[in-house]
């Protein structure tokens, strides 16, 4: 299916959804140290609210998969969007931390079946040629709900409270997911998978030499980006007194500037192509962070927030396309497993950077972060070029 005839209006609600997703996700980048506050624990304990997501958001990818490669994404999707409510609800009636980490992981779960989903439904509706482009549009989306969820978390825990924040997104996910499934129940049905369990999927998925290149540079990119991403609000907040919801408005600028090259992704793909976009994600990533780390003063960290977005997106961009054709016989399966080790690696960095930052500090994260996607980028540049080589060749 070309670009133009694409579903719009499934499109546009499945981008609703992953706007959701997101926004939970990173809801409690902002509101750790309220939540440090409220339950007498470090900030590193707090933290667990964001590695527990992540890693139930992980592992259930290989539920989710194969059950959307089998009963149709759309229709998994809208239900796990209403799933997500009683997550949602649960955290904001937490008495306890273990309560709101329980709860955040019953949200993991849930959330698993959204935004990978949506991406496989692209991958089997548009050709690879503008696949990346509708993906671009995708991440607009995804984008968004991360500076809501950054900003508006740490603006409404300062101003009313952080359980607040869940009540609204309880009501987002409600209202998305009601009209996700009613949309689902007018599409046609897909035919039922016959590629046997869910080890037999995953296995033709790792069976791919290039898709194994793919996961180990995604569960990188997931344990260095997204452990640097976490802790810079409450660094801005201990290192230059912000208030909350300045340190989440500047981190809000990381997600512009995902924004920034969604808009201008089509051109930079035909300008630099995907070798190009990745090695730029890399240096992109790797000034900002550097310099977050080493920032005299906290203005420093704007323009960097910045940069880091639009490196970050830059990178991942390229690996989100090259995941969506990994296998396209069980391209559920694939994408899921590609958001699975993505976010084990998220999980896995988050934890790792909570003991640095209670044991030495953030600069330190910050600081290994930049070095290890400055040069990611260029490794899975190379490792692209090559690919394009022996296909030439055979």
């Amino acid at each position: 299916m070309s670009i133009h005839s694409l579903d719009t209006r499934t499109l546009w609600l499945l981008g609703t959804c992953a706007f959701a997703s997101m926004a939970s996700m990173r809801v409690c980048d902002a509101m750790l140290p309220s939540l440090a506050a409220d339950f007498s624990v470090t900030t590193g304990q707090a933290a667990l609210t964001i590695s527990g997501f992540a890693l139930a958001y992980g592992v259930l990818q290989l539920f989710y998969g194969p059950l959307g490669d089998r009963h149709g994404k759309v229709r998994v999707i809208g239900f796990a969007t209403l799933a997500c409510t009683v997550g949602s609800a649960a955290a904001a009636l937490s008495p306890t931390l273990d309560w709101l980490v329980v709860s955040r992981v019953l949200s993991g779960i849930a959330a698993a079946g959204i935004i990978p989903l949506t991406m496989a439904w692209i991958g089997d509706s548009v050709a690879y040629e503008g696949r990346q482009e509708v993906l671009a549009r995708l991440l607009g989306a995804t984008v968004f709900g991360m500076i809501c969820g950054q900003w508006l978390g740490g603006l409404v825990a300062e101003m009313v409270s952080w359980r607040a924040a869940f009540v609204v997104l309880a009501v987002v996910f409600l209202v998305s997911g009601a009209m996700l499934v009613q949309r689902a129940r007018g599409l046609a049905s897909p035919a039922p998978g016959e590629m046997g369990s869910v080890a037999r999927r995953v296995l033709i998925v790792l069976a791919q030499p290039w898709a194994r290149t793919v996961l180990l540079v995604t569960c990188i990119e997931g344990a260095l980006a997204f452990s640097a991403l976490a802790f810079i609000p409450s660094h801005l907040h201990a290192m230059f007194n912000l208030s909350m919801p300045t340190a989440g408005g500047v981190v809000a600028l990381y997600g512009v500037g995902g924004l920034l090259y969604s808009g201008c992704a089509r051109m930079m793909l035909r300008r630099f192509g995907e070798t190009g976009l990745a090695t730029t994600g890399g240096v992109c990533l790797g000034i900002a962070l550097a310099t977050i780390a080493s920032a005299p003063s906290w203005q420093w960290t704007l323009p960097a927030c910045l940069l880091a977005g639009f490196g970050f997106y830059a990178l991942h961009n390229t690996l989100q396309t090259h995941a969506t054709q990994m296998a396209p016989a069980v391209r559920g399966t694939a994408v899921s497993l590609f958001a699975c080790v993505l976010f084990f690696g998220q999980s896995l960095g988050v934890l790792l950077a909570a003991w640095v930052v209670d044991t030495f500090s953030s600069t330190t994260v910050f600081a290994f972060s930049a070095l290890g996607l400055l040069l990611l980028g260029s490794a899975f540049a190379s490792s692209i070029r090559q690919r394009n080589r022996h296909v030439q060749e055979a």
